[in-house]
Parts: structure tokens; sequence; C-alpha cells
């Protein structure tokens, strides 16, 4: 499973970055990738959890497959390499369908000086960040297909870097940016799960 689960890690990571990116670029003229040098310290940490996370579940695939990793023998099997596909699959459709769903306000980051559209239709209306859920979904479904210790605790730390960067940073800027019409979405529509999460 690990090559498949490397074949899948390599297409998502050419969609949710390469083509997301140069359609940004075709589109607005940017690559939508605010500057990291002048990131508050939140997302410099949110950032810094994220890429370890990232590191972490994408190294594992190769690590199994030069045999210098082990996966763990009762999550290796075909049952739940099943449900690895189903998810792999839907978070990774999921993530680059939320990601154009964004258009012209699609970002990496947070640039203070930068006011982009407040998107709440299609899949906005029902969760705030399912770019974020979507990339959940994705990572558990690679972590089942190949179960390791490396890449089951990619998982929370993910969770954790998605946290710190919404809680902290993006959604501070949005109410600052957006205001009223900020709040209203955000009273009505959950975090990260439909329902849950919502402002009070």
């Amino acid at each position: 499973m690990a090559g498949w689960a490397l074949a899948l890690l390599i297409a998502y990571l050419a969609l949710a970055f390469g083509v997301r990116v140069g359609v940004a670029v075709r589109t607005t003229g940017t690559t939508g990738i605010a500057n990291p040098m002048a990131a508050p310290p939140m997302e410099v940490l949110g950032g810094a959890l994220f890429i370890a996370a990232l590191l972490m579940g994408s190294l594992t695939p190769p690590l199994v497959l030069a045999g210098a990793l082990e996966t763990i023998d009762p999550l290796d099997r075909s049952g739940f390499h099943a449900v690895g596909f189903m998810f792999a699959g839907t978070g990774i459709a999921g993530t680059f369908a939320a990601q154009m769903a964004m258009g012209s306000s699609w970002r990496i980051g947070v640039d203070q000086s930068e006011r982009t559209d407040l998107i709440t239709g299609g899949v906005f209306s029902l969760c705030r960040n399912p770019i974020y859920s979507f990339m959940v979904i994705a990572w558990i479904g690679l972590s089942l297909l190949v179960p390791t210790w490396l890449s089951i605790a990619s998982i929370p730390l993910g969770v954790l870097a998605f946290q710190v960067q919404v809680r902290l940073v993006e959604e501070p800027f949005l109410i600052s940016a957006h205001g009223e019409p900020y709040l209203v979405w955000a009273r009505r529509v959950g975090r990260f799960v439909p329902g849950v999460g919502r402002l009070p």
C-alpha cells in the first residue's frame, strides 16, 4: 500500500499546491501565498506545526518502501486500506474543490494589508473551513493506507496546526476585515464540522 499512498500523496500535493497556485497566478497575477517573513508569531507557530505534520505524513510511504519504518500490523489490513482509499480520495477531491470554490479569494497565510471577498456559499455554507476539514480526511485516509506511528502521530499534530491557524490567526483577521457579515456567518456555520464551533 505504500506505493499507492505515495502516488496519492504526490497527486494531492500537485493539485492542492501546484495546480491551485498556478490557477491563482493565471487569474490574479499572484501566487496567493502570503509572505512568511511578515507573519505574526501565532501564524509562524501554526505554519511550523503544519510543516512538521506534513513532513511526518509525507515521509512515511518512502520510509516504509525503503524498509526503514514498519507498519502497525493490526491496522495494516485490507478493510482499513479500503477505508483509507475512500477517505484519501474524498479528502483530496474535497480539498481541491473547496480551494477552487474560493476563486480569487484563495490564500495561503494571512496578509494583514490585503482584503478579499468573504466566501460563504457552496461548501462554505456547511462549514467555515472546509479546506482544512478535507485535508484532515485525506490525512486520515493516507495514514490508514500506510499505518505507522509516524503517520498516525501526524494527524493530531495537523489538527492542532489548523486549530492554531484558524482560532488565533484567521478568525481575528476575518472579524477585523469583514466585521458583522463574518460574525453573522460564523454564528450560523460551524468551524470545521457543520453545526460545531459556531461563534456565540
